[in-house]
């Protein structure tokens, strides 16, 4: 298969638990900034999957608020409250500086290979205003069990190999996700000319305290320095940053 053709192929993989995205858009409020989220006008999503991320967001910003989301396949659950579009590619279909907020949740490792990721970026930054905010959640390539494919060590294997063992055990034709580690990711920030700031560790204790606020693993994660959670970094699943334009 050639690469257009896979790039073509490649499945949506959308995240349907309508509870889940309705914490997920929580948390990216708190991960952006509460007071940034309070100013913005127009906030993007890309890639929105089940529209119940947009359609929070909408509704924990009020009436001034405007929300856009795009897709390259439509599989909402929830239409109102926001402007949907279907895409094709990297290209988004809007002006420059329109959006003060970009979300990009979980959707670079879908694009296909770096020169589709940087592009990908480059759209983000080329449609955020000046002092504008990027969130962006990417799978890293080296958590244990692949998202995706629920398949241990997945995402650590050549192409080649990746694409028997999802043959083998019956989950497809081959493995149409390009995951990211924590290097690769800044790497690509830089060539997009964005300044990022790591969320992980902030989205980690954010997440427990919204899905588990009376556990005890949340009291006890709150009371771990950052610099010891930081250990963790190379496996944890799952890498946040926030990005803004770097300053000419």
């Amino acid at each position: 298969m050639t690469d257009d053709a896979q790039r073509e192929a490649r499945r949506p993989h959308a995240v349907l638990d309508a509870p889940s995205r309705v914490l997920k858009a929580r948390k990216i409020v708190e991960l952006v900034g509460p007071a940034h989220f309070a100013r913005a006008r127009r906030i993007l999503e890309i890639g929105c999957g089940s529209g119940v991320i947009a359609a929070t967001l909408a509704e924990l910003g009020g009436p001034e608020l405007e929300v856009f989301a795009v897709d390259v396949a439509d599989n909402r659950l929830v239409r109102d409250g926001y402007t949907f579009a279907e895409v094709r590619g990297t290209a988004l279909p809007f002006d420059a500086k329109t959006f003060d907020i970009v979300i990009t949740n979980h959707v670079i490792e879908h694009v296909g290979d770096a020169g589709d990721q940087l592009h990908h970026l480059e759209e983000i930054r080329r449609v955020l205003v000046d002092d504008g905010i990027g969130y962006l959640a990417v799978p890293n390539t080296w958590r244990l069990v692949e998202p995706h494919y629920r398949l241990p060590f997945l995402s650590w294997l050549p192409q080649a190999v990746a694409d028997r063992y999802v043959r083998a055990t019956g989950r497809g034709t081959y493995y149409d996700c390009v995951p990211l580690s924590h290097g690769e990711a800044c790497a690509l920030f830089g060539r997009a000319e964005f300044e990022a700031h790591d969320l992980t560790i902030d989205a980690i204790r954010e997440t427990l305290r919204l899905e588990h606020p009376a556990h005890v693993l949340t009291r006890i994660v709150e009371r771990i320095p950052d610099s010891v959670l930081r250990l963790a970094m190379p496996v944890i699943p799952t890498i946040m940053f926030r990005l803004r334009k770097r300053a000419p």
